[in-house]
């Protein structure tokens, strides 16, 4: 199935159950005003309630990923309604996060140059990243006399340990695409060109995947954290025995005795 929805500035389409969403303010470096906030959130919401959405790719057109918030927009709204500026988390980044983490198909970011800010908590939000050779990471926040917000508090520490993200927050430095890679915030890191093409052949490769163990294993991580052993097992366990009732296991275990690649159906 093929479908299509363009509404500058997100692009949203879907193609071989991939739903590709495309930020597309190019000229603001990706910057993300009211508009952008909630076309991406429709974006979202599209992927998640699409029954042929099997994985979900984030991209951006342009030099950058995303340089967070548009601070020509937020000043502006500083001086002319201070006491709601800052409404836009509630109404804006919340929601887009927690839509990004609604999805229970796998979300691929492909990261070109900066992605800081909000930006950078959009793409901790996803589930595996791959970043260009040159882009570059920051957390940007108390650089403004700002905290947090996108989920990036918790997001950051989980995947860098607490003290380094308390080091990236306090200091405001920013970190290339290989330090990233050691660190574990991104899966791979690959030629600036590349990075389109790779997160498109990745989506399509998870879409066809097993997309009911996919969901599942996005859950147990997520309820998991911080969890008992003995909790974790049990979820875990409960998860292998209603997965290994599927006709996608069933199917997968007969493929690979025939030496075939198995397809899925997500059931």
């Amino acid at each position: 199935m093929t479908s299509t929805t363009t509404a500058a500035p997100v692009h949203y389409h879907v193609d071989g159950g991939v739903g590709a969403i495309v930020l597309d303010r190019a000229s603001a470096s990706n910057a993300l005003d009211r508009t952008m906030k909630e076309e991406l959130l429709k974006a979202l919401v599209a992927a998640r309630t699409d029954e042929h959405v099997r994985a979900v790719s984030i991209t951006a057109a342009g030099k950058n990923f995303c340089v967070g918030q548009d601070l020509a927009e937020h000043v502006e709204a500083l001086h002319t309604d201070p006491t709601h500026a800052m409404d836009t988390v509630r109404e804006h980044y919340n929601p887009i996060v927690v839509a990004l983490h609604d999805l229970g198909v796998p979300v691929i970011a492909g990261i070109n140059g900066a992605c800081v800010g909000a930006g950078l908590g959009l793409a901790l939000a996803a589930d595996i990243r791959i970043a260009g050779q040159r882009a570059k990471f920051g957390t940007a926040f108390t650089g403004i006399g700002l905290a947090a917000d996108s989920a990036l508090s918790a997001s950051l520490a989980a995947l860098v340990g607490p003290g380094r993200a308390i080091a990236l927050f306090l200091l405001g430095d920013t970190f290339d695409a290989a330090t990233a890679e050691t660190w574990g915030l991104v899966h791979r890191v690959v030629p600036d060109e590349e990075v389109a093409e790779q997160t498109a052949t990745l989506a399509a490769q998870l879409a066809d995947g097993p997309t009911a163990a996919f969901r599942a294993v996005k859950e147990l991580i997520a309820v998991n954290a911080g969890a008992e052993l003995a909790d974790v097992l049990d979820l875990e366990a409960a998860a292998q025995e209603r997965l290994g009732a599927s006709a996608d296991h069933s199917a997968a275990v007969e493929a690979f005795l025939a030496k075939q690649r198995p397809v899925f159906l997500g059931h």
